[in-house]
């Protein structure tokens, strides 16, 4: 099996690499800092199971997932994270991401997590399956959200004004009124208001 690490942080791939490098599934174990880096080796050496940081740096670990699965890669991936927020854990749902790890795992519960992905299942950290369950309707509903939607929506649960979303966005305000009535239609909201208590009641930390 040929594994790569994603991380910006030199330590932690060299915490990794000391974990999985005597292991004898792993063949040959990669490694990367960027996204950039990573879809090279992806593209190059096809590995079979990347681990990769849901934040690196500046980027964010799904942009990844999202970025190889367009490139019809076969790699299955799997998330390395300290905390997950519930707006996270319903987007890596939603690309097809095939694990958790919290990077306070013990060592065999991330050889353990990759045998269990190379084999084809998914892996749920404990402590991210006991919050995952008490995920409610609503919550799943923001999976119906374009990543747009969803950065108008945070913005309205902050209280601001379409004005304020258009200029910090980039977008015009009435493209923000078009989004927000499509947010108000896909959550089965009528009103602004809730809508902004809708996502500082869904959008948190769910570990």
């Amino acid at each position: 099996m040929k594994l790569l690490v994603v991380d910006d942080h030199p330590l932690v791939r060299q915490g990794i690499r000391s974990i999985l490098s005597s292991n004898k599934y792993i063949s040959e174990l990669l490694e990367a800092d960027s996204i950039s880096g990573a879809l090279e080796i992806i593209a190059n050496k096809r590995p079979n199971i990347v681990l990769v940081d849901l934040k690196l740096g500046s980027q964010n670990g799904f942009d990844l997932v999202e970025k190889a699965k367009e490139s019809n890669s076969d790699a299955k991936f799997i998330i390395l994270t300290s905390y997950l927020l519930q707006e996270d854990f319903l987007r890596g749902e939603k690309i097809g991401v095939e694990g958790y790890i919290l990077k306070e795992a013990f060592a065999e519960d991330i050889l353990y997590a990759i045998r269990l992905v190379q084999r084809g299942k998914k892996y749920y950290d404990p402590a991210i399956i006991g919050q995952r369950d008490k995920m409610n309707e609503e919550g799943l509903l923001l999976s119906t959200l374009t990543e747009r939607e969803s950065e108008v929506l945070r913005e309205i649960g902050k209280g601001m004004t379409n004005e304020a979303i258009a200029k910090k966005l980039f977008i015009s305000e009435h493209t923000v009124k078009k989004h927000v009535s499509s947010i108000l239609s896909k959550l089965g909201l009528s009103h602004r208001t809730e809508a902004a208590l809708f996502v500082n009641k869904v959008m948190k930390i769910i570990y």
